[in-house]
């Protein structure tokens, strides 16, 4: 039998501390991106005794399916889940909450586990508790910084509803709004038919039930690194944006009432590829194809702006998780040592991480007097040499396999000018000056909480 247990301080009291972790989106903020979960089925009340939840994951290379089960609890300050079949012999982790002065608590978990083949797995118990502490630090670090935002950004909660829900950003966004008391609405994409709340991107008409929205996060697009560009694509790219906001601000500001806000995705593509310029919110647009479509996307919210919608335009950088995107795509080289610079590496990365995106998106939906441009990017971009060298420092591979320019062509065609040989060093000024707080604003940092390193 193994024991383990970490203790972190968080900045709200310990009935707050209890209840975040009784929310809906709780359990997927607290699963950490390297090791994709996967939440098959959920019985019973949150937290409630005999309550269980079962889970997809993978513990090292093998993949397994999890069943745990609640026991005993302490409303407000404590409670038990246990193994009831997966890949340890016994698990048994007990979550606590203690008041700690005014305004704070400690959070503490700990856990009795025993490793599977009994005293024949006992080899593997050094690097079960080198995963298990990694694990366990993320999930803090995770509980500490959304509780803090949480309570800055707190007061009135909102029915918010949000296109492109499943994709990288929603998928992430959804369990973070919902930790912090947020009604949370998926907009599905549909005409009409089946079940749930809908937004038709060829019309605008949205059917969502219940109470009015408060507010809609517009994240749908298609993906523009899902393959190579043809005419056909390019299409795609530009009218998913533009054609599919335009629907979706003219059913918004048809609604009676319709939401106070709409928080909408845009990309740092605005300003094209410029060098080591400093640029910001006050930047000129770029040239291009990612230029022109940004300046169409953003322009084609008119209808909300005119019908009285507070409406912000996150002009999103590069967005670093190992759940997918760029990051996800460079690991797997990486790792085994085929990373390298691509064409100069001089060209500028404008980057941020996932969880000060979602952050992010709660500061533009919660701060009033924000509209318009925003860059969503954090404050120190680097040049593709130096996210290359911080990579490998923390993945600790070397990193001496460059992929000249010309290559970049021969994979990617067109592509590659605009997304991996072009670049902008962009500045996240109207962030900074309405006080939001960065939680990964170096580069380093920010890979080594993603990563777990």
């Amino acid at each position: 039998m193994f024991h383990y247990a970490r203790s972190s301080t968080v900045p709200v009291a310990a009935g707050e501390l209890f209840a975040w972790h009784r929310r809906p989106g709780a359990f997927e903020r607290l699963a950490p991106p390297w090791q994709p979960v996967v939440v098959e089925d959920r019985r019973g009340p949150p937290l409630e005794p005999g309550s269980r939840v079962t889970v997809r994951t993978r513990v090292g290379p093998f993949r397994a399916r999890w069943v745990a089960v609640h026991g005993p609890v302490e409303p407000g300050r404590s409670f038990v889940d246990e193994q009831a079949s997966g890949p340890f012999r016994s698990w048994v982790h007990r979550h606590r909450f203690e008041p700690r002065g005014e305004g704070a608590s400690e959070l503490r978990d700990e856990l009795d586990y025993e490793l599977p083949f009994g005293p024949l797995g006992a080899p593997g118990g050094a690097y079960a508790r080198r995963e298990i502490d990694r694990l366990f630090a993320y999930r803090h670090r995770v509980t500490v910084r959304d509780l803090t935002w949480h309570r800055q950004y707190g007061g009135r909660q909102m029915r918010i509803g949000v296109t492109g829900a499943t994709g990288l950003v929603g998928s992430a966004l959804l369990p973070f709004l919902q930790g912090g008391g947020h009604d949370v609405v998926g907009l599905r994409r549909g005409a009409g038919g089946g079940d749930g709340p809908r937004w038709d991107p060829e019309t605008g008409r949205l059917d969502v039930p219940g109470a009015p929205l408060d507010a809609v996060v517009h994240l749908a697009g298609e993906n523009i690194a899902g393959g190579r560009w043809n005419a056909a694509r390019k299409a795609r790219i530009r009218d998913s944006r533009v054609d599919g906001t335009g629907a979706l601000c003219r059913g918004l500001a048809a609604l009676d009432p319709p939401p106070a806000t709409l928080v909408a995705a845009s990309a740092v593509g605005f300003y094209g590829d410029r060098g080591d310029e400093r640029l910001d919110e006050s930047s000129p647009a770029g040239t291009g194809f990612l230029a022109d479509v940004c300046q169409e996307w953003e322009a084609a919210a008119a209808p909300a702006r005119e019908a009285g919608i507070r409406v912000v335009h996150l002009r999103i950088g590069i967005v670093l998780t190992p759940a997918g995107g760029a990051l996800g795509q460079m690991l797997l080289p990486f790792k085994l040592g085929a990373g390298g610079v691509i064409g100069s590496g001089r060209q500028f990365m404008s980057w941020i991480a996932l969880d000060d995106l979602i952050a992010a998106v709660l500061h533009a939906l919660t701060t009033d007097g924000l509209a318009g441009p925003v860059n969503a990017v954090a404050p120190n971009p680097v040049t593709n040499a130096e996210f290359t060298k911080t990579l490998g420092r923390v993945l600790r591979r070397p990193t001496i396999l460059p992929m000249p320019a010309f290559g970049a062509r021969l994979a990617f065609g067109e592509m590659a000018d605009h997304l991996l040989l072009g670049g902008a060093r962009i500045e996240p000024t109207r962030l900074r000056e309405t006080g939001f707080e960065f939680g990964c604003p170096d580069l380093e940092g920010a890979l080594r909480h993603l990563l777990g390193r």
